[in-house]
């Protein structure tokens, strides 16, 4: 028996930047981000990757992994993790709203609550069951503090 590789969250937000760029080029609906503003995206872009990275250096840091399905060895509640139980997710979306700036159409910006939701459902949820079982009442009380998105 083959067990299948994982798709992890940064190919499906690729796949995701790569059907907004697609959209936008072949069924631009409107122009809402007009002229040099656009390049605000930019930021946004840079504001995600960076949070991300913060992210990873303190799941290094605490010796547990950062990868989707595997078992955690360590609740992490500091940094990002202070103001959203998923940083990382909402910095992928921070991401993909910055190259919806960039693009500046409608068709692009449409597909960001589309990803947020599959992220959500797809891994959100499991990687919280995950959690509660692994460390029960402190994640519970974790949860209480702390917003899933923001």
């Amino acid at each position: 028996m083959t067990s299948s590789k994982p798709i992890y969250p940064p190919v499906y937000w690729l796949a995701t930047a790569i059907l907004m760029l697609a959209l936008h080029f072949s069924i631009p609906i409107r122009q809402i981000v007009q002229g040099r503003f656009r390049f605000l995206g930019v930021l946004f872009l840079a504001a995600g990757l960076a949070v991300i990275l913060w992210a990873a250096k303190i799941f290094d840091e605490a010796g547990t992994t950062i990868k989707p399905f595997e078992q955690s060895s360590a609740l992490v509640v500091r940094g990002p993790y202070r103001f959203s139980r998923n940083p990382i997710y909402v910095s992928m979306v921070l991401g993909l709203i910055g190259i919806a700036v960039l693009a500046g159409s409608l068709t692009p910006f449409l597909v960001v609550p589309w990803f947020a939701i599959f992220i959500d459902r797809r891994f959100i949820r499991v990687e919280e069951a995950q959690l509660r079982q692994a460390f029960g009442s402190e994640y519970d009380t974790y949860t209480a503090k702390v917003r899933r998105w923001l």
